[in-house]
């Protein structure tokens, strides 16, 4: 199995050494926007504890995780009513995996609406900024 990279563009984030549209963290969970969204309000949430993926985590993170993506969940459901969210979770490419840090990718959906493919095209961080808002005002209220 390849070693975790202490250097993946997740540890960077979790670190302070990139920057991020943060809309939840505890002290051992942080949820931010996903620069590459695949619908509108997709959101990231990833395990301070560091591993690749499920496969190699160590059981003791995957409560705290869980707990707060499903806390992530009705966040966005509520900002966005949005009529279901999916949740997503890959490990290793040929899942689909792209970033080797854990983590559980929360999108809302809409009836009718598809996903958008995984292109590489980042949104606007003003529309990252405002669709964090609006989830932290979920959180809050």
């Amino acid at each position: 199995m390849t070693v975790y990279d202490p250097d993946n563009i997740f540890a960077k984030i979790l670190r302070g050494d990139l920057p991020s549209h943060k809309v939840y963290e505890d002290d051992h969970v942080v949820a931010f926007m996903d620069v590459m969204p695949q619908g509108t309000g997709h959101t990231l949430v990833v395990p301070k504890a560091p591993s690749r993926n499920l496969l190699d985590a160590d059981p003791a993170t995957f409560g705290p995780l869980f707990a707060v993506t499903q806390k992530i969940a009705s966040a966005v459901k509520k900002a966005f009513a949005a009529d279901g969210v999916a949740i997503m979770q890959f490990n290793e490419p040929a899942s689909g995996q792209t970033v080797y840090h854990l983590h559980v990718h929360v999108i809302p959906r809409f009836d009718g609406v598809p996903l958008r493919p995984h292109t590489g095209d980042m949104e606007k961080p003003e529309v990252l900024a405002a669709n964090a808002a609006r989830i932290k005002a979920a959180l809050e209220g």
